[in-house]
């Protein structure tokens, strides 16, 4: 979308972990930072690595990927009809260089019935999502509004990566 060449796919493969107990900011941070420096041990040291790690924050809680339908359905339950958080961390790294930061937005989910929930679940894409829902999806059904960065919700805030990347010498446009 933005015109990025040569780019690859690296993907982090050690286990996400941080310090119990962070705030949301500190938590996206520390996961986004773990994955980027995994990655950069594959890299060479003039390449640009991007790292970003997206939670749900509800009610003091973190919403991460379900580890089974029941939890999904569990989280879906809890954000039907109320607003929450949605917080990723990105980690850019080039030359030795490390940034780190991150991007809260808002999400506003209108009332779910069981059936919308279990009908939602029954296509897989849950699963694999923060929060068990992906706005960019079938959920932008449940999605009354965004206050906030958009891309932020789909897990990777473009315009703070582009100051990031900017500062790291990549120029995007």
């Amino acid at each position: 979308m933005l015109g990025v060449k040569d780019l690859k796919i690296l993907p982090a493969v050690g286990e996400e972990k941080a310090a119990d107990g962070l705030p949301p900011e500190a938590l996206v941070m520390a996961l986004a930072a773990h994955k980027g420096r995994e990655v950069a041990e594959k890299c060479g040291p003039d390449d640009v690595i991007v790292a970003a790690d997206t939670i749900v924050w509800h009610q003091g809680r973190v919403y991460g990927k379900p580890h089974d339908e029941a939890e999904a359905a569990h989280m879906l339950r809890s954000l039907s009809g109320k607003r929450h958080q949605v917080y990723t961390g990105v980690c850019v790294l080039r030359g030795g260089v490390e940034l780190t930061e991150y991007e809260m937005s808002y999400v506003r989910f209108r009332t779910l019935t069981d059936d919308e929930i279990a009908a939602y679940i029954a296509t897989g894409e849950p699963m694999d999502k923060a929060g068990a829902y992906g706005a960019q999806g079938k959920a932008a059904l449940f999605v009354e509004g965004i206050d906030g960065d958009f891309f932020n919700v789909m897990g990777l805030p473009l315009c703070r990566l582009g100051q990031m990347l900017k500062e790291q010498g990549v120029v995007l446009l």
